[in-house]
């Protein structure tokens, strides 16, 4: 079951946390991964991993927020069978302290970035009659999430965008839907806190760990092993859906 041979992946983000974590898993279930990634070295760190393992993938240096770079990515990758769109940043802050060159910079990755993605895939899936987009939303599309203004704004975007794109190419054989995770323990939450808590950082990583009810946080694992069933055959009747994975944090955080 879930096996993904001879399925072409893209996978933005791919070089570490949650998208590494799909990157590595669609590799193992046998697809051909291409990761897009800003941060080019970690992107190929990911690829060499992927490939000491026997599986089979590629790395591509890129902003997503550039279009003509993704389309030019996109177009020499080919065959699309599966775009991830995992690639994004976080941002700290309310809607009268976010400045309009952070709030302008989280929506060109995280939506914009999508956007680009979107424009370049599905016109290869259509042609195909065929193809799966899974997006990384958040719990912060459909609850409140303090000092998170622009980042919930973009993830909410993203919300929306996955129903439209459901609903848009369902006949053409596309499938879309989006995961929303609660606090995943990724590099990044390690590097938050180390940033904002120095000499706090085990009573701050214990105090978010516990603010989800099921007291800890995701694992970036989890997170790949839900997008892997999204983005196989077994999912082949999903579609137009966003799925929490959140530890229990929007229906028994009360």
């Amino acid at each position: 079951m879930f096996s993904l041979k001879g399925k072409s992946a893209i996978i933005t983000g791919g070089g570490s946390g949650i998208g590494k974590a799909i990157s590595v898993l669609f590799a193992k279930q046998g697809a051909h991964v291409h990761i897009i990634e800003l941060n080019a070295d970690a992107g190929l760190q990911t690829v060499n991993e992927i490939k000491a393992e026997g599986g089979s993938a590629d790395a591509y240096g890129c902003d997503v927020s550039n279009q003509e770079a993704v389309v030019s990515i996109f177009k020499q990758i080919g065959k699309i069978d599966i775009l991830v769109n995992n690639a994004g940043i976080a941002h700290i802050g309310r809607a009268d302290n976010t400045s309009e060159a952070d709030f302008v910079k989280v929506f060109d990755v995280n939506v914009k970035g999508a956007y680009n993605c979107l424009y370049a895939a599905i016109p290869a899936m259509k042609a195909q009659g065929s193809g799966v987009v899974l997006n990384m939303a958040s719990i912060g599309a459909v609850v409140g999430l303090s000092d998170r203004f622009a980042y919930s704004m973009s993830k909410g975007a993203i919300f929306a965008m996955t129903m439209s794109v459901a609903k848009d190419y369902m006949a053409e054989g596309i499938r879309c839907n989006s995961i929303s995770p609660a606090r995943v323990h990724t590099p990044f939450v390690d590097g938050f806190i180390a940033k904002n808590y120095a000499g706090q950082e085990a009573e701050i990583f214990e105090k978010l760990s516990k603010s989800q009810p099921i007291g800890r946080m995701g694992k970036p694992e989890e997170v790949a092993s839900l997008a892997l069933y999204l983005c196989s055959e077994e999912a082949g009747f999903v579609t137009g859906n966003d799925y929490p994975l959140d530890g229990g944090f929007i229906k028994l955080n009360n």
